[in-house]
Parts: structure tokens; sequence; C-alpha cells
């Protein structure tokens, strides 16, 4: 395990240097959030972890949001691995699929991948998602009938079928063993 999975998130360095571009005193922004200038001192030296209330004020304060305090100075394209047991599974109330959400939390509303596991003789029916919204679907493990519309495919292990998604549409999975698969949704056809 690297050492970067275990580290606690440290807002301080951030919150300084957010404070400083915005020409704001510690003092002012302690005023702004309610708290003791010489908490909000410790702070940013990283001397305590505010609270997730004190976080949100800070963030209120500086036009940011929570999660660009919390993620600090991490550029994005530094290198991250994120721990099996920190990625969010979503699981059929009737048991039929398990979908592993792949995709940052930040890009929720332009781009979405997800693992998909669909048991034999199970279906994934979905609503129609926005407008020119496209789904490109990979076939991991398995054969699965895709439908779209009026539109209906059979797709293999090693294929990709890419669909509106902005339609009524479904993944079947009419074999006798588990069907693995990774569903990208592009959301208004960005």
């Amino acid at each position: 395990m690297s050492d970067n999975a275990l580290k606690t998130p440290t807002v301080g360095k951030t919150v300084n240097r957010l404070r400083k571009q915005k020409q704001l005193t510690l003092d002012q922004l302690a005023r702004q959030c309610g708290m003791s200038k010489s908490m909000l001192s410790q702070i940013e030296r990283n001397e305590t972890n505010p609270t997730l209330a004190i976080v949100w004020r800070l963030a209120e304060a500086l036009g940011q949001s929570i999660d660009d305090l919390v993620r600090g100075e991490e550029s994005p394209g530094s290198l991250q691995v994120i721990p099996e047991n920190s990625i969010p599974v979503l699981h059929d109330p009737k048991g039929n699929y398990t979908l592993k959400i792949l995709g940052p939390a930040d890009l929720v509303n332009q781009i979405e991948w997800y693992e998909l596991s669909l048991n034999p003789g199970a279906s994934l029916i979905s609503e129609p998602h926005e407008r020119r919204t496209m789904e490109h679907l990979t076939i991991l493990e398995g054969e699965v009938e895709i439908e779209a519309g009026d539109e209906s495919a059979v797709a293999k292990a090693g294929e990709t079928a890419r669909y509106g998604a902005d339609c009524p549409h479904s993944i079947h999975n009419r074999q006798d063993h588990p069907a693995r698969l990774l569903m990208m949704m592009m959301l208004g056809g960005n």
C-alpha cells in the first residue's frame, strides 16, 4: 500500500494560498467563517484538522468547493491509485447486477464510467438520459443484447457497442453465465 492511500487530507496550505490570492488577512477570513484567528492559523499550518462544518465555511468564504480544499495542491495530472475498497458499488436490490462507479465525482455531469457485472438472465433497464447522451459499452466477458429505442444488437467479449442513451435503453444477459462490461456515458453530447 502506498503512503498516499492512508494520507489524511490537509487543507491548510490550500486555505493559506487562496486567502493570500484574495488578499484577506487571517483576521478577515476568520471573522467570515466565525472562528478565531488562532484556530485559522493552526489550520493553515496543518497543526489541526478542521471539522467538515469548518471546511464548508472556509470553502464558502473562499468561493471554492469542499473538494477543492480537501484535494489541495494536487494537480489534475498527478498519479493517484484508488484502493478497491474506496470505489463505490451500487447493488441492484433484486440481485441482477452490480455497478462499480469508476469515474471521479467531479466529472459526473460530463462523463461517467462504470464496471457493470450482469448476472445470468438479468437486465439493466434505463430510462432516457438527457438529450444527446451516448453510451459506449465494451464487453469484457460474456455476451449481451443491447436495446436502444427501436434498435437491438448482440455484442460479445472484445466488442464495443455505441448507442444513443437519450431514449429508453437496456442491456440483457441472456446467457447462463455472468457478463462483465465497461460502460462509459458521455452526457449531453460531450
